[in-house]
């Protein structure tokens, strides 16, 4: 039986002695996590992208966000004020975080639209050709400078 103390300093010693030996190379793997949709993302990196939302009143908000991060995300955490936005916290439940992007970002994102999104998409108000979910869309390089639309309201059917 293993007591648990041990196993960690282990392990700890382990880890150590492999990183010190040089065969995880010198640069750390990026860390990963699952996506809702079953894909990988890498997590957030230090580089920033600056883009805009626009509001149909034609009101902007620039944010300057760093790679990686959700569009439900930079939402939330850079107070974009956007009623009722990410009702579901971006579990594929609902389409309130739905947003417009331009045709450009719509055609190199490398996520495919799953099924889930489809089916909540179909209940968003104002869908347009390049319309996604914003906690499906991960920022990257190609962001900047764009313009995102906001629609002109939300359709809340959890």
């Amino acid at each position: 039986m293993f007591r648990i103390p041990r196993l960690l300093k282990t392990c700890a010693r382990m880890g150590g002695a492999i990183r010190s030996s040089g065969l995880l190379g010198t640069e750390p793997a990026p860390l990963q996590t699952p996506h809702l949709s079953g894909h990988w993302r890498q997590l957030a990196s230090q580089d920033t992208v600056k883009f805009t939302f626009e509001f149909r009143d034609g009101a902007r908000h620039e944010v300057a966000v760093k790679e990686g991060e959700s569009l439900l995300d930079v939402v939330l955490d850079h107070d974009v004020d956007i009623d009722g936005f990410g009702a579901c916290e971006g579990t594929l439940a609902c389409s309130t975080c739905h947003l417009i992007l331009p045709p450009e970002i719509y055609q190199t994102m490398s996520m495919e639209i799953s099924d889930e999104e489809m089916d909540m998409l179909d209940l968003a108000f104002g869908l347009e050709d390049t319309s996604r979910l914003g906690c499906q869309c991960m920022v990257n390089k190609d962001y900047e400078g764009v313009v995102i639309k906001v629609p002109a309201g939300v359709n809340d059917q959890r």
